[in-house]
């Protein structure tokens, strides 16, 4: 490791983190804050800037101390370029050039990669599938793709969209991910476990059943969210297990078909598996022994994710410490 430190930023739907280190994946400061992307990538991106400053600050650095940064987000995306071109879960972000923008901020090398490519780098080096030739990262937050390491290699595919699991149809019909309905991103992704939890709750205050999650949702416009979800089924709720059960039957479902294709060694998922665990994964594994090649299911590990920053809820895809050292 030449001297200096990374910087590495995740920019998602929902939030985005900004985390230092010097010696990957150990973690010197993380800062997480909301993307909101509803008012366009101007605010976020200066506050980014102003995180990366304040990091390097914590640590009594400047910013002649960085040896690189790195940026993770869900595609499309140029890497080439270090050009985001508007992912679902970023609609107002429409060809930012956060390459760019970053490298005459700080004067170092930016590099630009699809955040599920990221994790599976990160997660292949520093984590749960080390020592493995073939895995597969599964993002899981407010959308929902793979990154593919296949013998040893990262896998983008002839225009870079390799692993876009989520717009797999899996019913003809059903809540919209991809822009398509039925998909796996609408069935097992954060956003689609809350729209169904939305359908869910309707059904069941029109039918007189008690749920936590009534008091939540429509108040004051309020949407529910996969957290919430989570909370109320840690609190014993019948019907917040019952969408996070589901949620997990229908991961399978994509799991195994991508087992069937792939057989991998291992798949790592993120997002909500590191904080639903095998409440998640249990029903996951279950619909996978049942729907994947039995000698194919049998030796792949499905696992959540071990790189986290800080001791935080979320997973900054480390993409500054994969994508440099690549």
């Amino acid at each position: 490791m030449s001297n200096g430190v990374l910087v590495g930023v995740d920019i998602g739907g929902t939030k985005t983190a900004v985390a230092l280190s010097s010696q990957p994946p150990t973690i010197l400061k993380r800062l997480e804050f909301p993307t909101n992307m509803e008012y366009g990538p101007e605010p976020i991106l200066a506050r980014i800037v102003e995180a990366i400053h304040e990091a390097l600050s914590s640590q009594h650095l400047e910013a002649a101390d960085l040896r690189g940064i790195g940026v993770s987000c869900g595609s499309p995306l140029d890497s080439t370029k270090g050009v985001i071109q508007q992912p679902p879960n970023l609609p107002t972000w429409k060809n930012v050039p956060i390459k760019s923008i970053l490298e005459s901020e700080f004067g170092v090398k930016c590099f630009l990669e699809n955040d599920a490519n990221a994790g599976a780098l990160a997660e292949h080096r520093f984590g749960a599938a080390q020592g493995t030739r073939s895995m597969i990262f599964l993002t899981m937050g407010t959308g929902i793709g793979a990154g593919l390491i296949l013998n040893g290699q990262l896998y983008r595919g002839a225009s870079y969209l390799a692993g876009e699991i989520g717009h797999v149809r899996l019913t003809g019909s059903g809540p919209i991910g991809h822009n398509k309905a039925g998909t796996v991103e609408g069935w097992a992704s954060g956003a689609g476990m809350a729209r169904a939890a939305t359908d869910a709750v309707q059904a069941a205050v029109a039918s007189g059943e008690q749920t936590l999650l009534a008091e939540l949702n429509g108040k004051n416009g309020h949407r529910l969210s996969a957290r919430e979800i989570w909370d109320a089924a840690q609190s014993g709720d019948d019907l917040a297990r019952g969408i996070v059960s589901t949620t997990g039957e229908r991961l399978g479902e994509a799991l195994a078909i991508l087992i069937d294709l792939l057989n991998p060694e291992c798949i790592v998922v993120g997002g909500l598996a590191l904080r639903m665990g095998e409440a998640l994964l249990g029903p996951a594994r279950a619909v996978v022994m049942q729907e994947a090649l039995a000698l194919s299911a049998s030796i792949c590990r499905i696992t959540a994710v071990q790189i986290r920053c800080g001791g935080g809820t979320g997973v900054l895809k480390n993409t500054a410490y994969s994508v440099l050292q690549s």
